[in-house]
């Protein structure tokens, strides 16, 4: 019984081996390869620089949200420490947080 299924995988094994080149199986890791950097690799670096720009760009006044889920209003900048204002206008409250713990930064739209 073993030997009915063993011999048809044997058999495809050994024509895989003789039919295939060195060539194309260069070829296949060379597109796998491709296929990584495309997907998964250079979306990645996009985003990243995305967010070191939106980092550097940061000004005082700029509503942001944090990574913790914190929003507030940037009230001083100093080098990587960042003073955010939270709270209602009555109540402020200051945080003070590093600059990459800053997810996104609130676009006001003007006309």
């Amino acid at each position: 019984m073993l030997r009915v299924f063993a011999e048809p995988a044997a058999t495809a094994g050994a024509a895989a081996a003789q039919g295939g080149s060195p060539i194309s199986l260069i070829l296949s890791f060379v597109v796998m390869i491709a296929l990584f950097y495309f997907m998964l690799i250079r979306p990645q670096k996009k985003k990243e620089k995305e967010n070191k720009a939106m980092l550097a760009a940061l000004k005082v006044g700029d509503k942001i949200t944090t990574i913790g889920g914190i929003v507030g209003t940037i009230s001083k900048i100093k080098d990587e420490k960042v003073m955010v204002e939270t709270g209602t206008k009555t109540e402020k409250q200051c945080i003070e947080m590093e600059r990459w713990a800053i997810r996104s930064v609130e676009k006001v739209i003007s006309d």
